[in-house]
């Protein structure tokens, strides 16, 4: 465990309340959990599906375990992907994802919100320094690993340490530029030759990092679409939460 803390957290249940507040961080309405003056700090990105009780969920028992600060951002500002658009069988379906990918969802212009997301709390929270992590969901660990190559560096800009679960938009060269310690968890349902990349990249020297693929999961397993209710669903999500919490714990 990541600590005595993560040791004593309650059972993933299906029926969570998100146990944090909300506050305005840099324009955008932000789920807080943690201590007030927190030594080390998180900023978790959601899925393309938005605030969910199953990342909020996540994000509570990253903070328990590492007595950590956790942020979660609202970036969508409340519109989000509708489940109804999945699978994109249809024209119309195809539409209506494109234009949410496109505009609530464009990669550069979240990356940079994130970026004056991580300036205004490391103001906000002056005590953890520059102790800062950045941990995504899907789409949101696309947003997150961006942020943590090329100009990862600099007195509140920096991220340590960052991670993903069920990656989006997976691709070699985000590896290469990674600066920061990065743990990649996958699920079949990403590209096996991309993630084995991943791997091979993250073990050269220089590089530090986790890859693991949950082999009997799907894409989701850790996010909105998780399945708390099914037991080996719920066995993996708190596998996953702890997994990610271990790998923060050492390296920020």
């Amino acid at each position: 465990m990541a600590s005595d803390a993560c040791a004593k957290l309650p059972p993933v249940s299906s029926d969570y309340v998100p146990k944090g507040t909300y506050e305005t961080i840099a324009g955008l309405k932000t789920y807080v959990i943690g201590p007030e003056s927190p030594s080390k700090a998180i900023i978790d990105i959601y899925d393309v599906f938005g605030i969910s009780p199953q990342a909020l969920q996540g994000a509570d028992r990253i903070s328990a375990a590492l007595d950590a600060l956790v942020i979660v951002p609202d970036f969508f500002e409340g519109v989000y992907a509708n489940p109804s658009w999945l699978p994109v069988d249809t024209e119309e379906k195809a539409a209506a994802f494109g234009k949410f990918r496109a505009e609530r969802a464009d990669v550069p212009r979240n990356v940079a919100k994130l970026l004056e997301v991580r300036k205004a709390a490391g103001e906000r929270w002056a005590s953890a320094g520059d102790n800062w992590g950045v941990f995504g969901l899907c789409w949101g660990g696309k947003i997150g690993v961006l942020a943590c190559g090329e100009g990862n560096e600099g007195p509140g800009r920096v991220f340590k340490v960052g991670g993903t679960a069920h990656p989006g938009g997976l691709a070699a060269e985000d590896a290469e530029a990674l600066t920061a310690a990065y743990i990649c968890l996958a699920s079949p349902g990403e590209p096996e030759e991309v993630v084995r990349q991943y791997e091979e990249i993250l073990a050269r020297p220089g590089k530090v990092g986790v890859v693991e693929t949950y082999k009997d999961m799907f894409h989701g397993w850790m996010g909105a679409r998780a399945n708390l209710s099914d037991e080996r669903n719920k066995s993996e999500y708190e596998r996953g939460y702890s997994q990610v919490a271990e790998f923060f714990a050492k390296y920020l």
